[in-house]
């Protein structure tokens, strides 16, 4: 759609990346102010952000390599490097970011990591929405066929519909851990209750746009593998949500 911004006639910038980059900067403000608003420690804040920067980079890189085109890096595993093609899937850059940063919270920071959890839920949630607008204007990840008004190239945008589904999970987060303690919901009082509620309504909104996605993946019982994912995130949000305690107030 619109993948290179032409500085020369021999020089361009990738949208797509500078869009990333863009995110990560601005990601990393915005989580050192809340760790701050929440008096939380920066040092763990900081070192989870580069956990889950490093770990989801290799986990999106390996799971589209092993699982989506492996015969292609089979001709040549070089070519595994060569990330600046493109190249990565969110669920395998999530899943491993997000064993990594626990493994660091339980062992090593030694912290309570619901609180970070908490901490993490929007910044993740802007990071996320941004990253559908990269790949909207880098031109991949559309849809299956479609003849509606706003298609493009005859195509369903579903990396915009992913984009402004996450921005009103955004609002939704911003505005629940806002809202005083006493009138929250009974299932968002507890610890990390933000973060899986998260969890839930990104997994709801994956399902969506994945019903207009032209998707190979691994397609099973008539839903692709990021479907069957996320099934599982919104089962695993609402397990964690409704069986922890009552929380501290």
């Amino acid at each position: 759609m619109f993948p290179f911004i032409p500085l020369s006639p021999t020089l361009n910038v990738p949208t797509y990346y500078l869009v990333l980059s863009l995110t990560v900067c601005i990601g990393l403000i915005w989580i050192t102010f809340r760790a701050d608003k929440f008096e939380l420690s920066r040092k763990v804040t900081l070192d989870l952000s580069l956990i889950i920067m490093v770990s989801g980079f290799i986990g999106g890189r390996l799971f589209h390599v092993f699982y989506e085109n492996f015969e292609h890096y089979q001709e040549d595993f070089t070519r595994i490097f060569y990330f600046w093609n493109g190249g990565f899937v969110f669920y395998g850059g999530a899943i491993l970011a997000g064993l990594c940063s626990l493994l660091y919270m339980i062992f090593v920071a030694r912290v309570p990591f619901e609180d970070y959890l908490d901490l993490f839920a929007p910044v993740l949630s802007f990071a996320y929405m941004l990253g559908r607008v990269a790949c909207l204007l880098a031109g991949c990840c559309y849809g299956g066929a479609c003849d509606l008004p706003w298609a493009v190239n005859g195509l369903h945008p579903t990396q915009a519909y992913a984009s402004l589904w996450e921005l009103g999970v955004l609002f939704i987060l911003l505005g629940s851990e806002t809202t005083a303690h006493s009138l929250r919901p009974k299932l968002l009082k507890n610890p990390g209750s933000i973060f899986f509620l998260w969890m839930v309504l990104h997994g709801i909104g994956r399902l969506l746009m994945e019903a207009f996605r032209d998707d190979f993946r691994g397609p099973s019982l008539g839903l692709s593998i990021s479907s069957w994912i996320s099934l599982t995130v919104i089962a695993l949000g609402l397990f964690l949500m409704i069986r922890r305690p009552t929380s501290r107030s």
